[in-house]
């Protein structure tokens, strides 16, 4: 008998616990995030109604990518491009979420759904056909930085010397399938870093010989620092914008806008003032 009442008491409870999961009216408010459209397994563009105020735009950046974005020790996210998500957010009173991630691992979070976009210092040129890009905001060009007083002069010099760069960068698609591919070929070892700073510290070390780098990260590392600098040679330019995932016009041309908006309003310009290592690259609002 005491069985049979611990099996009745049992069901009774589990009732109650269904009931109290799947039944009555929810008491908290869900922010609009993305969704998968089941149809085709991919995520669903945004439509003009998700993006009223309640919607959380998650901004996808490098964590190590200094002045544009970086997640320091504390867990704290700063640097430009953070600051102008962040801006973009005010205007349309979204909430701004930060997803700072590994560089290498930007495409699994963007087609994953994690962020929203791909905005630190992203290079378009050569990546014309892969997202939905905004308009490009920052020019910039790829340097390759030594120290002074090294024996590399010129490009032709580093021939049989190891050279550093970040990982799916522009500069390492440059020197691996780009127009470098032949002055690459000439390097005695290229070597693949996860981010710049770690290939900065290496080049202090003497465990490499130069760095393929583009020039307003270079600037932010060297700024305290001015045994080193970059060849006058020029590697190549490049455009920055932000990649959202193709599909995604609603989003991307209202980022366009709010970025149309804080140029005209003066915010644009002052927050390139807080970064001077970016402000004489930032394109938009010249003429």
């Amino acid at each position: 008998m005491k069985k049979i009442v611990a099996s009745v008491l049992a069901i009774a409870m589990a009732a109650i616990v269904l009931v109290g999961c799947g039944g009555g009216a929810s008491t908290t408010t869900e922010t609009k995030s993305t969704t998968e459209d089941t149809s085709t397994g991919k995520i669903a563009a945004y439509t003009e109604e998700d993006l009223g105020k309640d919607f959380v735009f998650k901004h996808g950046f490098d964590q190590e990518f200094p002045p544009y974005a970086y997640r320091n020790d504390n867990g704290e996210t700063g640097g430009f491009d953070v600051e102008l998500a962040q801006a973009v957010c005010d205007y349309y009173g979204w909430k701004y979420e930060p997803v700072p991630f590994n560089w290498d691992a930007k495409d699994m979070e963007l087609n994953a759904g994690s962020c929203d976009c791909i905005w630190s210092g992203f290079t378009i040129n050569g990546r014309e056909d892969n997202y939905l890009w905004s308009m490009p905001y920052s020019d910039n060009e790829q340097m390759i930085m030594v120290k002074k007083n090294s024996d590399i002069k010129k490009l032709d010099d580093l021939a049989g010397k190891n050279v550093g760069v970040q990982t799916d960068t522009s500069a390492y698609t440059m020197l691996t399938e780009g127009e470098q591919k032949e002055l690459a070929s000439k390097f005695g070892n290229l070597q693949v870093f996860p981010d710049y700073t770690t290939a900065f510290t290496e080049l202090k070390a003497g465990s490499i010989d130069a760095i393929a780098i583009d020039i307003t990260t270079g600037d932010h590392l060297i700024k305290d620092d001015k045994d080193y600098g970059y060849l006058e040679e020029k590697l190549g330019n490049e455009q920055y914008g932000i990649g959202f995932r193709k599909g995604d016009d609603v989003l991307c041309k209202k980022v366009n806008e709010a970025l149309d908006a804080l140029v005209a309003d003066g915010t644009f310009a002052k927050l390139g003032e807080k970064y001077p290592e970016i402000q004489p690259y930032l394109s938009l609002g010249k003429k």
